[in-house]
């Protein structure tokens, strides 16, 4: 197969339960954002024929100076400079702005209210690296309707090709992995069987990044026929890389794009070359490298008053994070240059941030990444194709990224002049989804945290389960879909021969991909609610159990919907104390903590533990 050939076809009871858990928790208790009294989960209201006049046209090529677009039934029904408009039809006069297709982000990771986030920046379109396949039939059917939508779509490829504890394992949820026995070309049919729209490797022994610290990684023969397989499925096959050298190995396999540019240096001459005879794309995620790099873009981009107002809670602390505490700014400058060198060398660059991580946040940050490619030298128009028709090409998906008849009518209506001005796509005036306005509406405020009882003790269980401040609830995998069970009850006969002990009991089962069942302590007087622990220091409980190892987690943030921090511990079978500091929960706020959770999570099988003494110090 050749490579015209193929682009024809064509990041939890870890972590992964713990994302379940947080957009559960999170949807039952938050605040619906409103503005206006409109309902920001409401479908948006289809207007039937609707016709956006005198705009500035980018139809993700070329330019239309003033013209029109007819939309009708979801699709584009014809653009132009001269295009009339029949009577009867809705008008929108976009005089001073300038009319896009849908922007695509070429990299993300999509959990929770990640697609509604997306589609309030004007992210109509998505592909995401690595998750689970159950929900890729879902997926399927949302991007091919096209009735009126509150979410960007997505295309997925399922689980990420990676060795045995390698990079994509550590996220909590099962990876089938690739080793030395794997029959690949069965293993990647599989793959493609579960629905996967495209296959990604990942090529990452950390080796980029200092230290000793080695990550296992497909070998070059792995990488080759994995590619292979893939090409054979007509799936596309794309790569994790973050070193000149992985890049090679993965570039002499016939890989057709890279998810990353290398940031260990400058790419050399040879390589690029090499990139732009074979036509591979690359997608920088230079949001990203700009967060490992330790430079506060992710703080620059919240604080930009045309963005600041849409954010949610959970999105502004992501930004405000950074991925690592040892500054090399060089990395991005590195990255930057590389990216100059690529274009410069006729090398198709997509755009693409690799949100949620730190440093980045869904929808948002795929404008900062339009900006750093006009600082790598992309023009504002290219940086735009880049984020348009280049990923909807290069991923072969004929129905969105330009304006053109026949088209899905996904738009997005800018102030200003983004051909000029790249920041102009973040004053985003409409949204249209399916050719149906989308009502945006700005995230309710965080809520203040409220202080608590300088009471270090939080429960003894000696006489009930109520504490000496907040409140205790049961949590499992049920209120997702999951099956898992969970009671709670005061039992006699607790630490040091004391009155009493909180016993947990349950089951982990099958059926969710990601099980946990366990307990949750909130500290302040409603579920979830932000309380004030900044001046306590540690988490102290006594626990007994059944050998298993399980999680301590800790919700904090301005979002209920933040990923927790976590700590694991063992309940043997005697009393024995655990001290958790509190900056052991790694990027927690502890001026905002909403709850601490003991769960359980795989294997699968029943579980039982106690917990007593329960106190924050």
């Amino acid at each position: 197969m050749t490579q015209t050939d193929r682009q024809g076809q064509r990041r939890w009871p870890g972590v992964a339960a713990v994302v379940a858990l947080v957009a559960v928790l999170g949807a039952a208790v938050a605040v619906a954002g409103r503005e206006q009294g409109t309902d920001s989960t409401a479908a948006p209201v289809t207007e039937g024929r609707l016709a956006i006049r005198n705009a500035r046209i980018f139809d993700g090529v070329d330019v239309i100076e003033r013209g029109t677009v007819l939309v009708r039934d979801g699709l584009i029904e014809a653009v132009g400079a001269d295009v009339a408009v029949p009577d009867g039809v809705a008008v929108v006069d976009a005089d001073g702005k300038t009319l896009l297709p849908g922007l695509i982000d070429a990299h993300v990771h999509a959990w929770g209210n990640a697609q509604q986030d997306m589609l309030r920046f004007g992210v109509t379109t998505a592909f995401d690296m690595h998750g689970m396949p159950e929900r890729l039939p879902a997926l399927r059917a949302q991007r091919e309707s096209t009735a009126p939508a509150t979410q960007a779509d997505l295309w997925a490829a399922g689980y990420a090709i990676t060795a045995p504890g390698g990079h994509g394992t550590q996220f909590g949820f099962p990876v089938p992995t690739v080793d030395a026995d794997t029959d690949i070309p069965a293993f990647i049919a599989a793959r493609v069987a579960e629905g996967d729209d495209f296959i990604k490797l990942i090529v990452e022994d950390l080796s980029g990044y200092g230290g000793t610290r080695r990550l296992p990684t497909l070998t070059a023969a792995q990488v080759r026929a994995v590619v292979d397989a893939a090409h054979a499925h007509t799936r596309i096959a794309v790569a994790h890389v973050s070193t000149q050298d992985s890049a090679r190995a993965v570039l002499d396999a016939g890989i057709d794009g890279f998810v990353h540019v290398t940031d260990d240096g400058v790419v050399d001459d040879a390589f690029v070359a090499e990139v732009a005879r074979r036509d591979v794309f690359v997608v920088p995620t230079l949001v990203v490298i700009a967060s490992v790099a330790g430079t506060d873009a992710g703080g620059q981009l919240a604080a930009d008053p045309a963005l600041s107002p849409w954010l949610t809670a959970e999105q502004r602390d992501s930004l405000g994070a950074r991925m690592s505490t040892a500054p090399k700014l060089e990395r991005l400058t590195d990255a930057i240059d590389s990216v100059r060198r690529l274009h410069a060398a006729g090398v198709t660059i997509l755009a693409g941030s690799d949100a949620p991580n730190s440093g980045t946040a869904q929808g948002a940050s795929l404008h900062g990444e339009l900006a750093l490619l006009v600082q790598a030298g992309l023009t504002p128009q290219q940086a735009l194709v880049a984020a348009t028709s280049a990923p909807a090409a290069r991923f072969g998906i004929a129905d969105r990224g330009r304006i053109a008849p026949g088209l899905r009518a996904d738009l997005v209506l800018v102030d200003g002049n983004p051909l000029k001005d790249i920041t102009a796509t973040r004053r985003i005036d409409t949204v249209w989804k399916n050719g149906a306005r989308v009502e945006r509406t700005r995230p309710a405020a965080a809520a203040v945290a409220g202080a608590v009882p300088d009471d270090t003790r939080i429960s003894d269980f000696d006489i009930g389960l109520d504490a000496r401040f907040g409140s205790w609830a049961p949590t499992t995998d049920q209120m997702a879909g999951g099956a898992s069970t969970v009671a709670h009850a005061r039992i006699d006969g607790g630490a040091h021969g004391s009155a009493g002990a909180l016993s947990v009991t349950g089951e982990i089962r099958p059926g969710f991909a990601f099980p946990w069942s366990g307990v949750i302590f909130f500290p302040a007087a409603q579920a979830m609610q932000p309380a004030d622990l900044s001046s306590r220091k540690t988490l102290v409980f006594r626990v007994r159990g059944d050998g298993r190892r399980y999680s301590a987690l800790l919700f904090s943030g301005a979002s209920p919907n933040a990923m927790p921090a976590m700590q694991s511990f063992e309940a043997g079978s005697g009393w024995t104390e655990v001290r958790l500091p509190l900056d052991g929960f790694a990027g927690a706020d502890l001026s905002q903590v909403r709850g601490i959770a003991w769960t359980a999570g795989q294997p699968e099988g029943p579980f039982a533990f106690a917990l007593d003494d329960v106190e924050l110090h």
